[in-house]
């Protein structure tokens, strides 16, 4: 938030920039309102401001609260932050509107040490009439002065700004600004990115500074801009700095054609921009990119500043713009628009928060036509935070209550609501219970544990039909339920007050999934020992199936990387089962999204190495192979050692026999792993499961989802764009940010060569899940190889170590596994040339 805001630390003691640098334009604000919060006297500053003392701004406070704090002269950040004004209860600024229009408001915040009020801790809420500027910040015990710079367009004849403390906590400040604005610093429209077009209505919008960029030069200081504002140089987020190179003018040469002026921004912006690097390339194509973390609930204003620093001739520039991977601009030409070098222009975009994930990218790269140099720039970049639909700039709640879903605007409507709609429930209750009072016989029989699960073994159906309402197992007391539970693979039998003291009485917190079936819960038994139970949800028929189809496969397979079933419950017509705790949940939260810590290449590589033994196993240990059908990173679950577990067997299929070529069936799983084939056909095979294990190797790569709708179109759908990537030939330049460096090349390469071949269009042309296998073993050995050091050095000297051979490749399925596969297949030519070890 406001990240160039840390920089305040240097802007009030560096020496201004020459004289040249000064904009010749000149701006007098109506309402210029500076008060320094809890000092005894006014405050001088180095850029010609000053700031009223407490005393001397009496009159625009309302507070129930005398409490000033200070410190004397310390290595504060500036003359403003030696004091500060605690509010215990509501408190407002109120100023009066000379001439309504854009304004400015900053809130200047540091926590200064005082032996009974810790700044640090306080936890408080500030709006205006109409616009949430905070709601419950927070310094977190930050050493940073933080400046929280708004700006808003006031209508009125007076503007107040409100602080409210959290309950048990309190406000300060150590800094207010309320400055009036240039009329034409934000026009009412800019462009759209999605959908393409203009974007009204920017005049009603309120807007946060969220960060203001000087791209290729120093750090601009209020000093040297006529509005007060602070420029930061652009080093930390430019995304590779090597393909960057800055360039600078005097400032002096900088022109401002009609309709742009230096309130815009200062010469100093536009005198410094970065330019492609030379690539030492004859056709250089590749963008240079600035990426900014930002708040993924909001729109941003994108303002871009340009002028042709670089070219020696007119009409010899033409570049593309592009924002978030979408085109802003396309053959940007400076001349045309300027008639000049060195000429200042600017454009405004609209970012909505649909097309953010935490970050807004702004990347310039060449035209692909012949014509003119080869080359890029970018003057400036300001990014500026738009305010929802309830006029909120944090959070999701107006000042009146209303979220920005437009719930709580007619709190009356919705209670009425709620009402009719429990009543409604009630009734629809009544009939039920009337029902069933009715027919129990039918609830039992229809939802009991036996009603649905089918024989797993011919001539074993007499058992599995239940007498007298007892269980299907018969008599667990007799001791046959817990014979019958083992020949069956069930494994222990668990009553239900086991199960329900296990998760304490199934507490909601307990909760570590959620399906179609019901809930999965973290429990632990008298023993210690943690499990996962799934409990089937009896007013819910989705989910039976699949319930039942997971103990069928489950009752038949036992391998160390396919989760174990350890037992079962069908009291009182409960539908439970009971599983290994896997502690380190899915792969998919290490990866992203869960803010987990990240895992290296070897990890990846050893995680993906144990899903693809047990898909292996699937497809060649049982009796009749097996499709999982529903393979994604989800469905592979870490247990506390971090070793992988397929999971979730609810929509798996019996492989085709040697007759079948296939299993005709509806199409299920998840989109984004959906085999293409099987999609177009309804045709499965165990090549469907292939597939859906390349996008896992592709998530595991890139650390982002298999389908993003938020992305750019050509970037939704990861299995496509990453394949475009590798092409290119350039599919480090998807790769995990974390991983550069930890990766290396060659394993990287065998990697997404296998993901390539899982991923073919047609099921005949991917390899089994064995060869897969043998090359992601290939790369783990190529990973460790390079982190041997001095050992590489060794093995120069000695015959290299080389992978499994097909021979040894049989049992690699495993541990439990009594069959195997020859890999090496024409799929991967190049095992056929490798000598066993």
């Amino acid at each position: 938030m406001s990240s160039f805001l840390p920089v305040l630390f240097c802007i009030f003691f560096l020496p201004p920039l020459s004289s040249s640098a000064i904009p010749s334009a000149s701006f007098s604000p109506s309402d210029n309102y500076l008060i320094d919060c809890g000092s005894s006297v006014k405050v001088d500053m180095p850029d010609g401001r000053v700031f009223k003392s407490d005393q001397e701004a009496a009159t625009f406070l309302s507070s129930q609260d005398e409490i000033k704090v200070s410190v004397p002269s310390a290595p504060v950040p500036s003359p403003l932050y030696l004091s500060a004004r605690v509010f215990l209860s509501d408190s407002t600024y109120s100023f009066h509107v000379t001439r309504p229009g854009w304004h400015w408001i900053r809130l200047h915040l540091y926590p200064i040490k005082d032996p009974k009020y810790d700044l640090a801790t306080a936890t408080f809420s500030a709006s205006t009439d109409e616009v949430v500027l905070l709601h419950s910040f927070n310094t977190e015990k930050s050493t940073v002065a933080v400046v929280k710079e708004y700006l808003i367009n006031v209508t009125g004849e007076r503007l107040s700004v409100h602080l409210t403390p959290m309950r048990n906590s309190f406000a300060f400040l150590n800094a207010i600004e309320f400055v009036s604005a240039p009329t034409t610093l934000i026009s009412d429209t800019a462009s759209n990115l999605s959908p393409v077009g203009d974007f009204p209505g920017l005049s009603t919008t309120a807007f946060q500074t969220a960060y203001r960029i000087n791209v290729g030069g120093p750090l601009i200081t209020p000093r040297n801009d006529t509005l007060g504002r602070s420029w930061e140089p652009d080093a930390a987020f430019l995304h590779s700095k090597e393909a960057a190179r800055s360039v600078s003018v005097a400032p002096s040469v900088i022109k401002y054609p009609d309709g742009v002026t230096p309130l815009i921004a200062p010469n100093w912006v536009y005198a410094s921009a970065v330019e492609m690097a030379d690539a030492n390339v004859a056709n250089p194509n590749f963008n240079v990119t600035w990426n900014f973390n930002v708040d993924p609930s909001f729109g941003y204003m994108v303002r871009l500043h340009f002028a042709d620093i670089v070219s020696k001739a007119l009409n010899d520039l033409y570049f593309n713009v592009y924002i978030n991977g979408k085109p802003a601009i396309s053959g940007l030409d400076l001349s045309s628009l300027t008639s000049d070098l060195a000429s200042a222009y600017y454009k405004d975009f609209v970012v909505n928060a649909s097309m953010i994930a935490g970050r807004v990218t702004v990347q310039v790269g060449p035209m692909s036509q012949g014509s003119g140099a080869a080359n890029a720039i970018l003057n400036g970049v300001e990014i500026l935070k738009m305010s929802n639909s309830v006029k909120s700039l944090d959070g999701e709640f107006g000042v009146d209550g209303s979220r920005a879903d437009g719930s709580g605007s007619n709190r009356k409507a919705v209670a009425a609501v709620g009402f009719a709609m429990m009543f409604g429930a009630f009734v629809g209750l009544g009939a039920m219970v009337m029902k069933w009072h009715k027919r129990p016989q039918d609830w039992e029989k229809r939802n009991s544990f036996s009603s649905w699960l089918l024989p797993l073994h011919a001539g074993h159906s007499t058992f599995m039909t239940s007498t007298k309402g007892g269980s299907f197992l018969g008599s667990h007391k007799s001791g046959y339920g817990n014979f019958y539970s083992s020949t069956l693979g069930l494994g222990r039998y668990f009553s239900f007050s086991e199960l329900q003291e296990a998760t304490k009485c199934w507490d909601q917190k307990a909760v570590v999934g959620v399906g179609g079936f019901g809930n999965v819960y973290m429990g632990e038994l008298d023993d210690g020992t943690k499990v996962a139970v799934k409990r089937g949800n009896p007013q819910s028929e989705q989910g039976i199936t699949e319930f039942q189809t997971e103990i069928q496969m489950l009752s038949k397979l036992r391998h160390r990387h396919l989760v174990s079933l350890i037992g079962y419950c069908d009291e009182n017509s409960e539908m439970i089962l009971v599983y290994e705790y896997m502690s380190n949940g899915p792969v998919r939260d290490h990866l992203y999204g869960k803010n987990l810590p990240s895992l290296s290449w070897k990890q990846r590589l050893e995680i993906c190495i144990g899903a693809a033994r047990g898909l292996h196993y699937l497809h060649t240990g049982a009796a009749q192979g097996i499709i999982h059908r529903d393979v994604k990173t989800t469905n592979i679950l870490l247990d506390e050692n971090f070793i992988a577990k397929v999971a979730d067997f609810g929509l798996s299929k019996n492989a085709p026999t040697m007759e079948q070529t296939h299993v005709s069936t509806a199409v299920k799983g998840s989109f984004g792993y959906l085999d293409p084939e099987y999609f177009r056909r309804q045709q499965l095979t165990d090549k469907s499961d292939v597939y859906s294990f390349g996008v896992v190797l592709l998530e595991a790569l890139c650390a982002r989802p298999a389908i993003n709708p938020a992305l750019p179109r050509e970037q939704v759908n990861l299995a496509e764009w990453a394949m475009q990537w590798k092409r290119k030939g350039m599919l480090e330049k998807i790769l995990d940010p974390v991983l550069v460096g930890d990766v290396n090349p060659e394993s990287m390469k065998k990697f997404a060569e296998a993901a390539e071949k899982c991923l073919a269009e047609h099921g005949v042309d991917r390899p089994s899940m064995g060869d897969v296998l043998w090359n992601l073993e290939y790369a783990l050995q190529l990973q460790d190889a390079a982190l041997q050091g001095k050992a590489e050095e060794e093995e120069k000297k000695a015959p290299a170590a080389n992978p499994l051979t097909a021979q040894e490749q049989s049992n690699v399925g495993d541990d439990n596994s009594s069959s195997g596969t020859a890999v090496g297949s024409e799929v991967f030519p190049q095992v056929g040339d490798i000598k066993g070890r």
